[in-house]
């Protein structure tokens, strides 16, 4: 039977911790990564009321979206939310995960998910990340290349966008005079050689640099390998903040409305004045008033997001409609990008259940 750390490993190659913000705290919460799950709740939130129904429900792991640790903990008395929802969990031997802004940051996570509610098309990233990306150049004899490759692939590099097992090669010749000690592939010791060789190159993620770097020593034929790892700035389009894309087709800005209310099921939608037709659509769930001026100079008509202030609102100047549907509301979907993830990678091991329980904490009253 799986057990946690084989149900985190699943989320952590969706949504590695290393595409989590700094002040975020993505990751295992509490409980053992070796108890074997027996089932999975997953919330947006993880309170006691949660916990409570965890066990009501035969759940020892709680998914959560938001991290119930999010600051450092000096005591755990129960003195507060944090603490009660900690301490029933650990009485109880629940484990709680978290997957918060590395969630956000990847193409198949929070976004995505609003995005599809709104039927938006053309999707990609609004505020890719650079920084995140490395390319890696490996020089092999010629006969060795396919297996060097499918090493290299399988470890995590060669991926561009919607393209797998990317790389490119082209032929040299290298040289070396092998030592007293040495134990050449080719050639003798202490005679100059000379020998047709292949410069292979491949992307790879930043974070899987370990893994990669170990399959190729383990997969290469000679005891010293020349190699080059470049660490590049290039934005990488399966990472970074928000997502912008296009309706079917263009509808009036209450129309658009209506559409969030529909979708979304929000008995209130806080905009500011836009009197033009609305195609292109950016949005950002949860607190998004970090992306208004991307959404902008994308040329987005709409914005949707959530916590924005008074003075935020100024920044549409016009240019497009800001629309604030709330913080919840704007992530209510993520346990379905929790329950896809895990129904697909253990098949019927243990059961996946979505909350019952209410976390939001704002009412409307009319």
């Amino acid at each position: 039977m799986p057990t946690v750390l084989d149900l985190t490993r699943v989320l952590e190659a969706a949504a590695p911790l290393a595409y989590q913000e700094s002040y975020d705290n993505a990751g295992l919460q509490c409980g053992d990564p070796q108890a074997v799950v027996q089932g999975v709740l997953i919330a947006l939130d993880c309170t006691p009321a949660v916990i409570d129904e965890a066990i009501r429900r035969g759940c020892n792991v709680v998914v959560a979206h938001h991290p119930v640790v999010f600051k450092p903990l000096k005591r755990l008395t129960g003195a507060n939310e944090v603490e009660k929802t900690l301490m029933k969990a650990i009485k109880n031997d629940v484990a709680i995960y978290a997957a918060h802004t590395n969630l956000d940051n990847v193409v198949r996570g929070v976004n995505r998910k609003l995005a599809e509610k709104l039927g938006l098309q053309k999707l990609r990233i609004l505020d890719p990340k650079s920084g995140m990306l490395a390319k890696l150049a490996v020089y092999t004899p010629a006969g060795h290349a396919e297996k060097l490759l499918r090493a290299l692939y399988d470890a995590g590099a060669g991926q561009i966008g919607q393209y797998a097992e990317c790389s490119f090669r082209f032929p040299g010749t290298g040289t070396f005079t092998p030592g007293p000690d040495s134990n050449p592939y080719e050639g003798q010791r202490g005679q100059p050689e000379t020998t047709n060789e292949l410069r292979v190159e491949v992307l790879l993620p930043l974070h899987r640099q370990r893994q990669v770097l170990h399959a190729m020593r383990q997969t290469h034929p000679y005891e010293e390998v020349a190699y080059d790892l470049i660490r590049l700035e290039n934005e990488d389009q399966d990472v970074g903040s928000g997502m912008i894309g296009e309706l079917p087709e263009a509808l009036s800005p209450a129309e658009f409305r209506q559409l969030l209310r529909q979708a979304l099921g929000v008995p209130v939608v806080k905009h500011t004045d836009y009197q033009s037709p609305i195609k292109k659509v950016a949005l950002c769930g949860g607190a998004g008033s970090f992306l208004i001026g991307k959404a902008r100079n994308a040329g987005a008509e709409a914005y949707v997001t959530g916590d924005l202030k008074y003075h935020e609102y100024f920044g549409a100047e016009g240019h497009l409609m800001l629309c604030d549907v709330g913080h919840f509301e704007s992530e209510q979907f993520t346990g379905e990008v929790f329950r896809d993830l895990l129904t697909s990678s253990f098949s019927s091991n243990f059961a996946v259940l979505i909350a019952e329980t209410l976390t939001n904490p704002v009412r409307y009253d009319f």
